[in-house]
């Protein structure tokens, strides 16, 4: 298995050759910029074959399938065309065909819209079709594509059950006649395109589960104002066994600090419940909740310390077998006994690759896909033969970073102004000290987020030029609480950026840092914090990195003012002094450091002009500053060339501006 797959590795051009005993920098950023060679892979169901996504050499993605039996070399099976169309995901529909998902970005008069589109084909790459519908006749764009939601629909291989979203048509003979415009359900066979209306349209609808045997059981309504602008609430209505009609299940606000009441994720036909995520002494915790009309709600797995914030799933049914959370650590608790037992004893046989997780399964579970990680290893796929006993390596995630030192990431915690513990996660080089070093501190994005301990491509790539990282999950991080939460990183903007501050500081005051040595990294959020934590603390850091950065309040809700969500985005950055007080771009006069941004003109999460505002800003100021655009690059910049310059410019940038030697 495994000389099958190095072939098919060496088929995409991906080397896995050993890194010389000293590199320079340009050679380091180019191993660490290169995107994942795996960046979504699945099982076939009888476990033979496995597709995954690659990046394409030059620009875009594509989908190559392995022959596990070692028969047949691996061969390219669909790849999209440029930047602007990305494929991030293929399941199989049967031991022979695929699913595969696209998103496409497409500049309306200056407005970047999201399509996805959904496409079927053989696994050697023929008899490709679209399985989102399309026609001429239709009243307004369709943007979703539509999701697969169960697999092998009434005993029939081939057949899928997908979100459709129903559109008006002018014509009475469409093949759509009498369905309502909104998000419905089809039963789609994946090679004749043929297809039954399961659930029709509903104008309201924003979500369907199924219960893994072909059967919808949960929908997801949200109200709108007679202007079409979505409300914050969502409600959620079941099904009993063998009924059509709908019953109220739960309602959820989606701009709650917490989990905003029962959130429904899966649901188990055997048990006749479904599984989801509510509050619980402040923090989330996975419930299940009887589809039988009595609402028996039982705690499955609760904690009083972090939230219960994953559902682990496996097979072709997305059978629960477990939850996990993360403490310093992510753990998993499993339901399963035997996959717990599995679990514990593959870690133990892949010693300091602690992170297990199950990423597919045939359709009798009897084989199982599984990924293998840890803080200093991008990890590995592996294939588990349950019969045999058998473990067999498919796949490295990052075949660019064989034989590159790693520095482990250490959970630690440090004191805020106020005297709060912060947790937070110390990268030190390896064969450092630990004393007298530069140094950087990297917030994370969000702000409805966390870091955990894991590989870190960004922070590895600065250890390895030498530099401490410290990461720390500010309050305002997702992950351990609605108290921890606060108003969320925006309107709690002075709590999250002081702790982001603090942990500077405390680099400093730990003798980490060197005297005017430190500096500050982040993306998106993480880009805001960067730049308002200079704004907090003008004389702290030395050099200020930005990647997509949030720089401005009022334009980030303005760039929401066109979409259906605006009311969302509102609520969420909220009125008052802090919006005007927590943009960098409005206090430019208190930041003293240079400051170097990066963003993609293809942005759809925060907007490029977000950066040219602030260009425009500093430069009116008389402040040192630069911004690299990268003309196609959306708000991740997947693209190998532009994270090795990102990368190899950031390094130079924090040197020159701490007085490190560029080496």
């Amino acid at each position: 298995m495994r000389a099958v797959w190095m072939a098919g590795v060496a088929a995409i051009g991906i080397c896995a050759a050993a890194p010389a005993a000293a590199e320079d920098a340009q050679t380091v950023a180019a191993r660490f910029g290169a995107l994942e060679a795996v960046q979504q892979i699945s099982l076939s169901p009888d476990g033979t074959k496995v597709a995954y996504v690659t990046p394409h050499p030059t620009a875009g993605t594509v989908v190559y399938v392995a022959d596990l039996t070692g028969t047949a070399p691996p061969r390219l099976a669909i790849a999209s065309h440029g930047k602007d169309e990305q494929i991030y995901w293929c399941g199989w529909s049967n031991a022979a065909r695929l699913v595969c998902k696209v998103h496409i970005v497409y500049n309306n008069a200056g407005q970047l819209l999201g399509f996805t589109r959904a496409y079927a084909l053989d696994a050697d790459g023929g008899n490709a079709v679209m399985l989102t519908p399309s026609t001429s006749n239709a009243i307004g764009i369709v943007q979703n594509g539509g999701a697969v939601i169960d697999w092998d629909v009434s005993g029939k291989p081939g057949t899928v059950l997908m979100t459709r979203a129903f559109v008006d048509e002018e014509s009475r003979d469409s093949n759509v006649r009498g369905a309502k415009a909104g998000l419905g359900v089809e039963e789609v066979d994946s090679t004749t395109t043929k297809r039954r209306t399961v659930e029709r349209g509903r104008s309201d609808a924003v979500e369907y589960i199924s219960d893994g045997r072909g059967t919808v059981r949960i929908m997801g309504t949200m109200g709108a104002d007679p202007g079409g602008m979505l409300r914050d609430k969502v409600k959620y209505f079941f099904r009993r066994p063998g009924s059509r009609e709908w019953e109220a299940l739960s309602s959820l606000d989606v701009n709650s600090t917490g989990v905003g009441g029962f959130n429904p994720y899966a649901v188990d036909a055997g048990r006749n419940v479904v599984y989801g995520f509510d509050d619980k002494d402040d923090h989330s915790a996975l419930f299940s909740i009887a589809l039988d009309g009595t609402g028996t709600r039982k705690l499955e797995l609760g904690r009083g310390d972090v939230d219960v914030d994953g559902l682990v799933r496996i097979g072709r049914q997305g059978r629960v077998v477990g939850a996990s959370y993360a403490t310093e650590r992510r753990t998993v608790e499993y339901f399963d006994p035997d996959l717990k037992k599995l679990a514990v004893g593959l870690g133990r046989a892949l010693p300091g690759r602690p992170l297990i997780s199950f990423v597919d399964a045939t359709a009798d579970e009897g084989k199982l896909l599984l990924l293998a990680a840890s803080d200093t290893d991008a990890g590995k796929f592996y294939l588990f033969d349950k019969g045999t006993r058998q473990l067999g390596e498919v796949l490295p995630v990052r075949p660019e970073l064989t034989g590159q030192a790693m520095a482990p990431m250490q959970a630690i915690t440090f004191p805020a102004a106020d005297g709060t513990q912060i947790p937070a996660y110390l990268t030190l080089p390896v064969g450092s000290s630990g004393k007298n070093i530069p140094a950087v501190v990297m917030p994370h994005g969000g702000p409805g987020a966390r870091d955990e301990w894991g590989f870190d491509w960004l922070v590895q790539f600065f250890a390895a030029r030498g530099f401490a990282v410290l990461q720390p999950n500010f309050r305002g991080s997702a992950g351990y609480g609605a108290s921890w939460y606060q108003q969320n990183g925006f309107k709690s903007w002075k709590i999250a950026i002081g702790d982001v501050v603090d942990a500077g500081r405390w680099l400093k005051a730990q003798g980490i840092a060197a005297p005017d040595k430190l500096g500050i990294v982040g993306w998106s959020f993480g880009g805001y914090a960067a730049l308002q934590s200079s704004v907090l603390d003008p004389d702290l850091f030395k050099g200020i990195v930005a990647i997509a950065p949030v720089t401005d309040l009022e334009q980030l809700r303005s760039e929401a003012r066109d979409f259906v969500n605006f009311p969302l985005v509102d609520a969420y950055i909220g009125q008052g002094p802090h919006v005007k007080e927590g943009s960098p771009a409005q206090n430019v006069a208190r930041i003293k450091a240079p400051v170097l941004m990066f963003h993609g003109d293809r942005d759809q999460n925060v907007k490029i002009t977000e950066s040219r505002l602030m260009l425009g800003k500093l430069q009116g100021a008389g402040k040192q500053v630069q911004l690299v655009e990268f003309p196609g690059l959306k708000h991740n910049l997947a693209d190998s060339a532009a994270r090795t310059r990102m990368l190899l410019e950031s390094d130079q940038f924090l040197r020159k501006a701490m007085g490190l030697p560029a080496n």
